[in-house]
């Protein structure tokens, strides 16, 4: 390399350092994926003009898709939808299979395979005192009832099964208790 070469390599060095600018460090390929462009969506309106660019929705407003449940999280709601409420899907094949398959998820661990209350959780004794279903006095409207809100020391299950599937779990564990009961 000569000293031409060097020198104009020095010049180039000086030129590029004199144009960075400390507050924008770097160069960005794709601007938009870091500065989205704004459409406008919520402008030239009055309904925004506080500056918020949303509104919360009407009072009694309910999300598509969502059913009320009208029993209350209470010993008395339990009790009402125990004698009260009725599943809406009918026993078959497909609903106790997968029925099935939910229990194995959700509550096998704690209840057993066979409702017994002798799941791994219990045995490991993590939680003690888990009730055998031949024990106790279910209906499927109770079991609705608990998955919905939970009991005791089991949580509420409905954000991780939705309406059908607790109506198909029911379903599965009024057969595992009908056959512990004989």
């Amino acid at each position: 390399m000569n000293i031409k070469d060097l020198l104009i390599c020095v010049l180039v060095s000086l030129g590029l350092k004199s144009c960075f600018d400390p507050s924008k460090p770097n160069y960005q390929y794709f601007p938009n994926m870091y500065e989205p462009i704004g459409y406008e969506t919520y402008a030239d309106t009055d309904a925004f003009a506080n500056g918020i660019e949303a509104q919360t929705p009407v009072e009694g407003t309910i999300m598509r898709g969502w059913e009320p449940y009208e029993y209350p999280d209470t010993n008395d709601g339990y009790e009402a939808a125990k004698f009260e409420l009725k599943s809406p899907i009918l026993v078959t094949e497909d609903n106790l299979k997968n029925g099935k398959e939910l229990y194995g998820i959700y509550c096998a661990v704690c209840h057993g395979k066979k409702g017994d209350g002798q799941g791994i959780l219990m045995t490991r004794e993590k939680f003690l005192g888990v009730p055998s279903y031949a024990d106790r006095d279910i209906s499927p409207g109770s079991i609705y009832h608990v998955l919905m809100y939970g009991k005791n020391a089991m949580g509420s299950h409905a954000g991780q099964v939705n309406a059908e599937e607790r109506w198909q779990i029911a379903q599965h564990v009024m057969e595992l208790r009908s056959k512990l009961v004989k």
